[in-house]
């Protein structure tokens, strides 16, 4: 499998990432080890987590995920086979939150025993701190990476402006720069090619989707309110069920009798082509599920489906 850079960096990564949030969530730890096993015996090798996944979950306190993950590089040896990225910032109780340079380089340390290793490939700021200076927060990183905690850093949910104004304090003050971006995209969620896609090319960026699926809804297994019951996250799907909605629903349905696979890879393989994306994060909960998603790598989607999904997927507002 032809594997992709990631940003200005020397990583190499498989074009798909587990997205860790369902580990001690929907997923108890000897099923994501299974998960983990299958992904990486089908040729993957990046693993995306954070601090807090999965605080919401009933009984959870955050630090699950990485707790499951590092177990599982504990009992395979596979810690030098895996790219592992993990998030700070996020609030996890209302005292465990922000990128204030302190907070960072104990938050930094947490994760690191719960992974059980020494460095963090990638490390991101989950969420933007506007009462962090921006400065304050790249030091904390330049600290980690000169003490070989961390390799490089990313951003996620950062507005343009506060990852431009990050870049030119990064080049002014010859601190580290991100290298990678998380946003929210999807086939139904298009604002991010609209308002991103200068900064990504200007510096050179990966893009590292989140909610790839859009939470699931592109899997095609919500219609109605009725299905809302089929996951823990169904009752998110409401704000799909409009008019674009159905029509994405309608052009998957037929690529994926095309194609023989599921919607979910028809969904994922589009971006998986798309020029501005490295790789997306997925989840699955079941082995059966993950197959199916890692079939989108092998889908090679024609300029026409290409269309026909755009089309479907199309913002009034933003495409006349």
């Amino acid at each position: 499998m032809k594997k992709r850079k990631l940003g200005n960096t020397d990583m190499e990564i498989a074009p798909l990432i587990f997205g860790g949030n369902v580990f001690g969530w929907t997923a108890d730890e000897n099923r994501s080890f299974r998960l983990l096993d299958i992904f990486f015996e089908k040729g993957f090798n990046c693993i995306d987590t954070a601090d807090g996944y999965s605080v919401w979950a009933a009984g959870n306190k955050g630090g699950e995920s990485e707790t499951i993950i590092g177990n599982w590089l504990r009992k395979t040896g596979k810690r030098k086979d895996m790219i592992i990225a993990t998030k700070v910032g996020s609030e996890i109780t209302p005292e465990r939150k922000g990128l204030r340079k302190k907070y960072i380089l104990s938050e930094v340390e947490t994760s690191l025993k719960r992974l059980q290793t020494d460095y963090i490939d990638l490390y991101q700021s989950h969420k933007d701190d506007l009462h962090a200076p921006i400065e304050e927060t790249l030091e904390a990183y330049s600290q980690l990476i000169k003490d070989g905690k961390v390799r490089y850093i990313g951003a996620s949910n950062f507005t343009v402006q506060r990852m431009e104004d990050s870049m030119k304090i990064s080049k002014e003050n010859k601190l580290p720069a991100y290298k990678t971006i998380q946003p929210k995209y999807n086939l139904y969620d298009r604002e991010f090619e609209i308002e991103y896609a200068a900064i990504v090319k200007k510096y050179k960026l990966s893009v590292i989707t989140y909610s790839s699926l859009a939470s699931g809804f592109l899997s095609g297994k919500y219609h109605s309110v009725k299905d809302f019951s089929k996951s823990p996250r169904g009752k998110g799907m409401a704000k799909y069920l409009d008019k674009k909605g159905f029509a994405i629903l309608k052009t998957l349905k037929e690529l994926s009798a095309k194609y023989n696979c599921s919607s979910a890879s028809i969904s994922l393989a589009w971006l998986i082509q798309n020029p501005l994306v490295t790789a997306p994060i997925v989840s699955a909960t079941n082995e059966a599920q993950l197959l199916e998603l890692i079939k989108s790598t092998g889908i090679v989607l024609t300029e026409a489906d290409i269309q026909l999904l755009n089309e479907a997927g199309k913002r009034k507002t933003a495409y006349a």
